[in-house]
């Protein structure tokens, strides 16, 4: 600011990203925990979230008949369909009396659907809605996860129907042994000592929150087309369950309280309710997951989603060092570098590490290996890497796209400042390969 006065924004970032060398470790813990929380409410704020939300809406909308026909098609075969309706009465509960009305007709709907008359051309048809509907989905959680690349039409086609048909299949089962187990002797016998009755009465009320949180955790596993490990996608799990639950009785309360919108909507207020109450329940599964990503990449916390501004300087090094840990791994037989063990070894975002290997992919100096998750090898001999085309890798990174170099014409004397600076580069890294950069376990170079 023109005054030297940090804004309000600057004042608590400046508070939660102090100096760590004098803090105690406790405090340090509830500074991450804080920075997570507000870089999340941040983003909340910021609008991605939002549109991504009601952006999904309006997918599920056109989905969510085709794609409950599918999965009931699966479950009416095991003669287990009827077990499925409770979880979608259980997700329109929000919405009252009337949420009831929506499910029947949705049942209704889906009973008259008789996928074995369809034909070839309409069973195809109703599988291309529901793979699109949870493509999109992926999309969605890439943006939130900063990938680039989705799965191959092959793989979306084996990973997207495996969930659609056989996830319904495991949640009614789950469903049939906890049933079984409420159920048994020892349980009813156990109801009737106390604290164990108390217990299990409580674990009985929680039921509903650990099922919707382990359905959570699931999606931001499975759904991003990158590794996400278990206890960052618990913790937004735990994060999201709790609010989508919490929501859906404030909603509830707004329904049973919406009489003046009912008078002046008419029939169509219960529609204006489900989009309201379906377009939370996408904002909270994506909050969760975002949640999830700055609990596993705590180091993206402070770059922008919007996107991020480095200089030449920092890609350089950045550039220099992802060439020599990957041909250093090489050369000792190690198995190639994923994604996040670049990151965690270089300190560095992931957005940023990820930025900068695709651009030396692009110059074909590194390669992805077929590995899952994927690794990073050098493309050539590490022997016939030059220095200087790493450098120009990252000098480069972006040139081309929106402005190239030879669009800005320079005078003699400015042309003559930046032809030096290219020819003090080249003077550098002159005749060097990458392998002058891989060392040895004593310390020497190879």
């Amino acid at each position: 600011m023109s005054d030297g006065k940090l804004s309000f924004k600057q004042q608590i970032e400046a508070w939660l990203w102090p100096d760590e060398t004098a803090i105690s470790p406790l405090r340090i813990f509830l500074l991450k925990v804080l920075r997570v929380v507000y870089v999340s409410i941040m983003d909340l704020f910021g609008g991605q979230l939002s549109l991504r939300a009601m952006s999904l809406v309006y997918t599920t909308l056109l989905s969510v008949v085709p794609l409950l026909a599918l999965s009931f098609s699966v479950l009416k075969a095991m003669g287990a369909h009827n077990e499925i309706e409770p979880f979608l009465f259980q997700f329109l509960e929000p919405l009252g009396e009337q949420g009831v009305g929506i499910g029947e007709s949705i049942i209704g709907f889906i009973d008259n659907i008789k996928v074995g008359v369809l034909g070839s051309v309409g069973l195809g048809l109703l599988i291309y809605t529901v793979l699109s509907l949870v493509q999109k989905i992926e999309n969605t959680f890439n943006m939130i996860w900063h990938v680039e690349t989705t799965r191959s039409i092959s793989e979306r086609f084996s990973s997207y129907l495996s969930v659609i048909l056989i996830g319904p299949v495991m949640m009614v089962s789950a469903l049939g042994m906890t049933a079984t187990v409420m159920s048994s002797s020892v349980v009813s016998y156990l109801m009737e000592i106390e604290p164990f009755g108390s217990l299990i009465v409580l674990a009985t009320k929680l039921l509903p929150y650990m099922m919707v949180m382990g359905v959570f955790t699931f999606i931001y596993m499975f759904m991003p087309n990158t590794r996400v490990r278990f206890i960052p996608a618990l913790v937004g799990a735990v994060i999201a369950g709790f609010l989508w639950e919490t929501s859906g009785l404030l909603f509830a309360t707004f329904v049973v309280n919406s009489t003046k919108y009912t008078a002046i909507y008419s029939s169509f207020a219960i529609v204006i309710m489900l989009l309201i109450w379906l377009y939370i329940s996408w904002l909270v599964l994506l909050f969760g997951s975002n949640l999830a990503f700055y609990v596993q990449n705590p180091l993206s916390l402070r770059v922008s989603r919007e996107g991020f501004e480095v200089s030449n300087r920092v890609k350089e090094r950045l550039a220099l060092l992802l060439m020599q840990m990957i041909a250093e791994n090489h050369v000792k037989g190690g198995k190639p570098f994923a994604l996040d063990e670049l990151t965690e070894k270089t300190a560095v975002p992931q957005i940023l590490v990820r930025y900068m290997i695709k651009k030396l992919i692009s110059k074909r100096l590194l390669v992805e290996s077929n590995d899952v998750p994927v690794g990073h090898l050098p493309a050539k001999s590490v022997d016939l890497i030059m220095l200087s085309d790493v450098i120009h890798a990252a000098r480069s990174a972006g040139e081309g796209k929106h402005l190239s170099i030879d669009a800005i014409k320079l005078p003699q004397s400015v042309l003559a400042v930046a032809n030096g600076i290219d020819e003090s580069v080249e003077k550098a890294t002159h005749g060097r390969s990458v392998r002058g950069l891989v060392v040895e376990e004593d310390g020497d170079n190879i």
